[in-house]
């Protein structure tokens, strides 16, 4: 680099461009560069959670949790909706600029000619502000697998894999059972390691013993339940009635027991207080999971972009019937299962509007591609191409009538592009 970056967009500009690929999985390039940071502890405590869905939630209620109890509480979280600076928080506030570039900055004094993609920068630049935040507990949310990301240079405390599904197979395999075995390189020998699924791939448990994990698995060591109001957690020495989470979709009791578990296990080092877990469980909050926003019509913004998040969706749906028409906004990366994704919501949406994403990301479809991933295996209700995510949000908001729900769903950049139509929409009326 002859001249630095001084601004936060110019340094992510760079970063995009400074690695060919955008995603080289392994860790010997990032280590070794963490290594000579002085590899800081990022808190004195550490949790990751991976897993195929869920793991953003998950570090909400944790963060919400710790933070009620009073724990200084710093979380990584990854990709970002609007801002980049969300991707890292302090005590709940976003890093501010002034924290990433600094950070940055010291990353490339010391890279010399070991090269780094985009999330590995941020990775290290989350670890460093970590470090230097007097941190109680850091949580970590794993980017992509687990064995080969980032994140898992450090040797946390105790790991979560929330869920175990088809996504990002040309990485990790094509089948849960690889996919698991992959996610399973985050647990540590006799550290807790918590399976958030009642039906884990085979090779996730074996892989996780053979690596000498201390193994707390939902439906086994731990249970939920759905009660008259509310909902159970327990294990053989403990039982907490809770609300429900703030967090909409019953998914997220599975979500917000799995954060209850790591704590749990973790009771000799992290205060056990079951007024903090009610507290932080009705208050977590999450953008883009299942987010609603009151109409009319209402909106529902939703970040589901496999199959299993689309199952997820779907029965949702089905339990929130509306009177009228369910008008869907949707798009897709190249490397996704459109067809499993689409595949389960058919019966629940009356109009689909295909947007593209090729302006959004290298991996975004066109809408053309869209539309032919679509129509080659799945018929569909009526549908519109759009080249743009805002122009596919203009037209659904100019369909829809007394009655009908608008759902945006299948990206990031989805999700990122209806939050910002929202934000807008809502000051116009103001």
């Amino acid at each position: 680099m002859t001249t630095p970056p001084q601004t936060l967009d110019q340094w992510l500009d760079w970063q995009l461009r400074a690695h060919p690929r955008e995603i080289e999985l392994g860790l010997d390039r990032v280590r070794t560069v963490w290594q000579r940071l002085g590899a800081p502890a990022p808190a004195r405590i550490v949790i990751t959670v991976g897993g195929t869905n869920g793991k953003g939630s998950t570090v909400a209620f944790l963060e919400s949790i710790l933070r009620a109890d009073g724990h200084r509480v710093g979380a990584f979280t990854s990709p970002h909706l609007l801002r980049y600076n969300e991707r890292v928080r302090v005590q709940g506030a976003d890093a501010s600029e002034q924290m990433l570039i600094a950070a940055f900055d010291r990353i490339e004094q010391v890279r010399g000619d070991t090269p780094l993609t985009y999330f590995e920068f941020g990775t290290l630049a989350a670890l460093l502000i970590f470090a230097e935040s007097s941190l109680d507990v850091a949580v970590l949310e794993v980017g992509l697998g687990g064995r080969l990301d980032a994140v898992n240079i450090i040797d946390a405390d105790a790991s979560i894999v929330t869920t175990v599904d088809l996504d990002h197979q040309d990485w990790l395999g094509c089948d849960r059972e690889a996919i698991g075995r992959e996610k399973a390189g985050i647990f540590r020998a006799e550290r807790p390691a918590i399976i958030g699924e009642l039906d884990p791939p085979h090779a996730l448990i074996d892989e996780a013993q053979r690596l000498g994990a201390r193994l707390f698995r939902a439906g086994r060591d731990y249970r939920f339940e759905a009660l008259l109001q509310g909902w159970r957690w327990s294990a053989d020495d403990v039982s907490l009635d809770l609300p429900n989470p703030g967090l909409d979709a019953p998914c997220q009791r599975a979500n917000a027991a799995a954060a209850i578990a790591v704590l749990h296990e973790l009771r000799g080092r992290i205060h056990w207080c079951p007024e903090a877990i009610v507290h932080g469980i009705a208050k977590a909050t999450a953008p883009a999971r299942m987010q609603r926003f009151a109409g009319p019509p209402e909106l529902i913004v939703d970040v589901a972009h496999n199959p299993q998040a689309a199952r997820v969706l779907a029965d949702w749906l089905h339990s929130n019937p509306v009177s009228g028409r369910t008008i869907a906004v949707f798009g897709a990366l190249a490397d996704k299962d459109v067809e499993g994704i689409v595949d389960p919501l058919r019966a629940h949406i009356d109009c689909w509007l295909l947007a593209g994403l090729d302006a959004g990301s290298a991996r975004g479809l066109d809408v053309g591609a869209l539309r032919a991933r679509v129509a080659e295996h799945v018929e569909i209700a009526p549908q519109r191409c759009h080249a743009s995510v805002g122009e596919a949000l203009d037209s659904a908001f100019g369909l829809a009538r007394d009655g009908d729900r608008i759902i945006a769903f299948g990206s990031f950049l989805i999700a990122a592009a209806a939050l910002a139509s929202e934000s807008l929409r809502t000051r116009n009326a103001d």
